[in-house]
């Protein structure tokens, strides 16, 4: 006996493995492996391998293996955002579009759920008159304490798209960032390995960052941060390991101070990108936290 199952649109060009995991059953990767390799899960009634890109009306046929149809490992939190908090987001839209979002993300408000952060951006949008009939996909991330520019995509189509422009480093971001000290070149590039954890696996990523400073004194520098690659965490462990660590930032135990709540000076200021010969560039202000302590610092407030 056999299930048959129809792939949508919505799943196009997508692997087959994260179709299956998503749409069939969220069993291991060594799973679906191994059927594939027997013949036990077919696509069109021939063997495919799990990166094959699934079509709109492939037929998928599984035999009667041991698992259940849509079986869920564990299913994630969801975030159910007040009236308060959707009215809240409708001022951070930047763009609007029948493809995607830019978004002028806040401090405090984790981009997905996680394990310390319940209430998320992604699951207020759901919940928005811009979303309404679309679902919000992730493309990139910035912190939960970084503030700035966000894409959001509206369907996979362009989630895919963003996917792809990103791994070819085809979308530049700037970033601005106040950080302890100063380097002295005024530009620079900062090359570092970055060392990283996935359970008990220790992995090492080549990290890459333009710099400028756009001001300095004697104890603090505003620095214009372009960043080549996208490392988890990359503009903070870099600067911290270059010895410019940016203000406010408690996860690696530097403090604006002991009476002071920290504040992360570190905004997503602009992003670029092409899409079929039509150019897109967005940007938008600091927030005031990050233009008082510049004044307060006595720090000009100008970018590039």
């Amino acid at each position: 006996m056999k299930n048959f199952l129809s792939i949508e649109s919505d799943f196009v060009n997508t692997r087959f493995d994260k179709w299956f995991k998503r749409k069939v059953s969220a069993v291991p990767q060594s799973f679906i492996e191994k059927n594939l390799r027997k013949g036990n899960i077919k696509v069109n009634n021939k063997k495919v391998k799990s990166s094959y890109k699934v079509q709109k009306n492939d037929l998928v046929s599984i035999k009667l293996l041991n698992f259940k149809i849509n079986q869920v490992v564990k299913k994630k939190f969801q975030y159910y955002p007040s009236s308060k908090d959707i009215r809240a987001t409708s001022n951070l839209f930047i763009e609007d579009n029948e493809n995607f979002v830019i978004i002028n993300k806040p401090a405090g408000l984790a981009v997905q759920s996680g394990t310390k952060s319940k209430k998320n951006l992604i699951d207020v949008l759901k919940k928005t008159p811009q979303f309404n009939g679309s679902k919000p996909y992730v493309v990139h991330r910035i912190d939960k304490e970084t503030t700035g520019v966000l894409i959001i995509a509206k369907n996979r189509k362009f989630a895919q798209l963003f996917t792809s422009l990103f791994r070819l480093r085809k979308i530049h971001k700037v970033y601005l960032g106040i950080v302890f000290g100063s380097f002295q070149k005024s530009k620079g590039t900062l090359i570092d390995e970055l060392t990283s954890f996935e359970g008990d696996k220790k992995i090492k990523s080549k990290a890459i960052t333009h710099y400028n400073i756009l001001n300095t004194n004697t104890n603090y520098s505003l620095l214009k941060l372009t960043p080549e690659t996208g490392r988890k965490h990359q503009l903070r462990k870099q600067l911290l390991i270059h010895g410019c660590p940016i203000v406010g930032d408690s996860k690696y135990r530097v403090s604006l101070s002991k009476s002071k709540k920290n504040i992360l000076m570190l905004h997503a200021y602009k992003i670029n990108f092409s899409i079929s010969e039509n150019k897109y560039s967005y940007s938008v202000d600091p927030p005031l936290e990050f233009k008082n302590f510049l004044k307060e610092k006595y720090l000009k407030n100008f970018y590039e």
